[in-house]
């Protein structure tokens, strides 16, 4: 962020730094949670044992062509507003994920709760903060590999389940040429190259059990959907996200519209098997 004041831009910052193009309220508020790192992390102290979650709202001002940031939250009514500062990044995304940071720095938000799950996992406050980081959805790597999916003229469904009776979330979901990916963190799923995955050194034991069990819930759910007659591509967050999005469009035109194999490829998830 910058404060330095005064300082004059010689033309406005483009739209895609500070207007939204949400049109729905779920869209709006999915949107500043990606940003603040998660919905828990937004809630302003209103005293009184009273919260509010808060917004960060980006305004241009004509008069010094500058993105100024500001917290907003409701309160009784009115709308109180706080100023973070200046941002000056190229996409909104952006923007609002420093001005988050900084109204955290400020301390303007509270502190968000810890929950009993975390509290028995977690053996050090800065395994909790990678824990609360870790999202379900909505990666980066995840909206990366999206738009590099969408870049090709491909279309899909985001977090679905490929089969309805199972309950299992596939990150993108070709349905007419039933194919099913899922982008799977280093981590969490236990990569094979060991730059990429490196085992936790403080309550190991814990921590392999976990991914052991992920791992083994991977195996399951390649299982359960070839079965159903689909195919699964795995793609690792360290990949190359242009390379294996045109994987991807490779096997998804390997279809016709109504979903009849012109050729029927082999699974190829990287993952699991």
């Amino acid at each position: 962020m910058r404060f330095d004041e005064g300082r004059w831009k010689d033309k406005p910052p483009p739209q895609r730094a500070w207007k939204g193009r949400a049109r729905t309220r779920q869209g709006r508020s999915a949107e500043q949670d990606r940003a603040a790192g998660g919905h828990g992390v937004r809630y302003v102290d209103l005293g009184e044992g009273r919260r509010a979650c808060a917004s960060i709202e980006l305004k241009v001002y004509a008069k010094t062509r500058r993105i100024r940031a500001y917290l907003r939250w409701s309160d009784k009514g009115k709308s109180p507003a706080v100023y973070v500062g200046e941002v000056d990044h190229d996409t909104r995304a952006e923007n609002l994920a420093v001005a988050w940071r900084a109204a955290k720095a400020k301390g303007l938000l509270m502190a968000p709760p810890v929950s009993a799950a975390e509290k028995s996992w977690a053996s050090s406050p800065a395994v909790r903060e990678v824990m609360r980081a870790n999202r379900s959805r909505d990666t980066g790597p995840e909206r990366r590999l999206r738009s590099a999916v969408h870049a090709l003229g491909l279309r899909y469904r985001v977090a679905r389940r490929p089969l309805a009776d199972v309950r299992r979330t596939a990150d993108l979901v070709f349905t007419k040429a039933k194919i099913a990916v899922f982008v799977d963190g280093c981590y969490w799923h236990g990569c094979p190259e060991p730059a990429h995955y490196r085992p936790s050194r403080r309550n190991s034991d814990f921590w392999q059990e976990k991914i052991a069990a992920n791992q083994e819930r991977d195996r399951e759910t390649n299982r359960l959907l070839r079965e159903a007659g689909w195919t699964i591509i795995r793609v690792w967050e360290h990949e190359n996200m242009l390379e294996a999005a045109a994987r991807i469009g490779e096997l998804v035109r390997g279809y016709s519209p109504n979903g009849v194999a012109h050729r029927r490829p082999r699974n190829i998830d990287s993952g699991p098997e």
